[in-house]
């Protein structure tokens, strides 16, 4: 399997797309005064960003062909159930509601592209499953329940919520939050097994790619 080249230039390629769609809605919106917490309080804007590094320091791993250790296993493992989650969210539950000030570009890029860049990466070079552990699944989980749970206390300290399944007044009160989020997070978990159960195929692309590699130099 001859990946790691075009693939890294694959993950550079997309990375370089995120970072600028990311890059300039964040100047675009420190410049209307927002603030960095601001941006960063949408789950859309800090699972781009993961995607940025995950794909530009994946480039620079497969250009020096490095295989995943078993961290950055887990890292790409968070990262592709975020993005994947994100576009789902977004495209199923949110597509028909306002931007706010996201540029129409950026939202192609950031709902559409990104997470469908980093699935595709995913599945064409696995981990494997000598480095990309089950436990994996609860790391995955644990991040977006987190930051739900960081929001709704936000929420109920100023009112704010970034997205309306966090909002009472929209769900009908705190219990239909409550409903909402469970089936959210029953669909991530579901998610973050089928991530991982994929991500566990073989001995991983890049691995892969150097055993084949090596063998082809011996003969």
């Amino acid at each position: 399997m001859q990946l790691a080249r075009p693939m890294a230039v694959y993950r550079l390629v997309f990375g370089l797309l995120a970072l600028v769609a990311v890059g300039g809605q964040l100047l675009l919106n420190l410049a209307y005064g927002d603030t960095l917490v601001g941006f960063y309080s949408y789950y859309t804007n800090i699972g781009n960003t993961g995607a940025v590094v995950v794909l530009l320091v994946g480039a620079a791993r497969l250009f020096r062909r490095r295989p995943d250790s078993r961290r950055w296993a887990v890292v790409r493992a968070v990262t592709t159930v975020s993005l994947v989650f994100i576009g789902l969210v977004f495209n199923l539950l949110l597509s028909g509601g306002s931007l706010g000030g996201m540029l129409p570009q950026v939202n192609v890029v950031v709902h559409m592209i990104t997470p469908v860049a980093v699935l595709v990466d995913w599945l064409v070079t696995p981990p494997g499953r000598r480095v990309l552990p089950w436990w994996s699944i609860a790391v995955a989980v644990a991040v977006p329940v987190v930051y739900c749970a960081v929001a709704l206390v936000r929420g109920s300290l100023d009112g704010f919520y970034p997205y309306p399944f966090f909002d009472p007044a929209v769900q009908g009160g705190a219990g239909g939050v409550a409903l909402y989020l469970l089936a959210l997070i029953v669909a991530l978990a579901l998610l973050a097994l089928a991530t991982t159960a994929l991500g566990r195929r073989g001995r991983g692309g890049v691995e892969e790619a150097r055993v084949t590699d090596d063998a082809r130099a011996q003969e």
